[in-house]
């Protein structure tokens, strides 16, 4: 069943709406090595943007770029609308702490979705069912501790030292969240960021991560994610590159019923 008091997710991307400028806090609940955890923060830009009273529309795309650590505490939300039109809109999100340093730089499209011709090219990966996966243990990041993964290919090996030769990045795997939470636009941007570094499933070992640029591009609307009803997501992710100091990911995350419901894909730091 669903939980009937305030998600943690909820809580943890919650935000105070101001004139231009937007007020929220870090959570603990959702923190990872050296600040809260990415999906989380840019499921909070999301939010503030989806709570505006000029927004029109459902999120096409976000890109976030993460320019430095969010410390823990409150933070400020600069919201600017900067184009637009019949069908979207352009938005500029900063987000600043202390003595107005910007973090977090966003800019998002929102979209108007109206009926079309519609065609998937893309095939469902499938995979085991949820239910006959065994969930992944626990670990010392909080926020990996909110989500429920199973993976049907490609669980990260850790804790035996580092391979020998790179493995497979590629994943397959479900994601939900621990305590059960409807899918909605909020949970997909934050689940867009929810696998495991790639690098970790290379090397077999955690090593200091973190995401500078996020991009994710949303192909279901508001309707669409109410008609899909779910709680879970069928998710896979892989690396092309891992080069001085720097590695790239792309994911796709699919509904049961086998329908593209994001795609994302984002350029990240490591030292190893």
């Amino acid at each position: 069943m669903l939980t009937k008091t305030p998600h943690l997710f909820d809580e943890a991307t919650a935000v105070t709406a101001g004139d231009s400028r937007w007020q929220g806090r870090t959570s603990p609940d959702y923190w990872a090595f050296v600040g809260p955890f990415g999906g989380c923060t840019a499921a909070t830009i999301l939010r503030a943007l989806m709570q505006h009273p000029q927004r029109a529309g459902d999120p096409l795309a976000l890109t976030v770029n993460y320019c430095a650590p969010v410390a823990e505490g409150v933070f400020d939300l600069d919201v600017r609308l900067v184009k637009a039109n019949r069908s979207s809109q352009h938005w500029s999100v900063e987000m600043t702490q202390g003595a107005g340093d910007v973090a977090t730089l966003a800019t998002a499209v929102f979209a108007e979705r109206r009926p079309s011709w519609s065609h998937q090219p893309a095939a469902f990966p499938g995979a085991t069912p949820f239910e006959q996966l065994r969930p992944y243990p626990k670990l010392a990041m909080t926020w990996a501790n909110q989500y429920d993964f199973r993976f049907a290919e490609g669980e990260p090996k850790l804790g035996g030292g580092a391979a020998k030769e790179p493995s497979s990045a590629y994943s397959r795997l479900w994601i939900a969240d621990r305590m059960p939470r409807k899918v909605d636009a909020l949970s997909l941007m934050s689940m867009s960021d929810a696998f495991f570094g790639r690098v970790f499933h290379a090397r077999h070992e955690l090593v200091p991560f973190g995401t500078v640029s996020l991009t994710t591009y949303f192909h279901v609307d508001a309707a669409d994610l109410d008609a899909e009803d779910i709680t879970r997501l069928l998710a896979v992710a892989d690396a092309r590159i891992f080069h001085k100091s720097y590695g790239d990911q792309h994911g796709e995350l699919w509904s049961p019923s086998g329908r593209l419901l994001a795609t994302t894909t984002q350029i990240a730091y490591f030292k190893a």
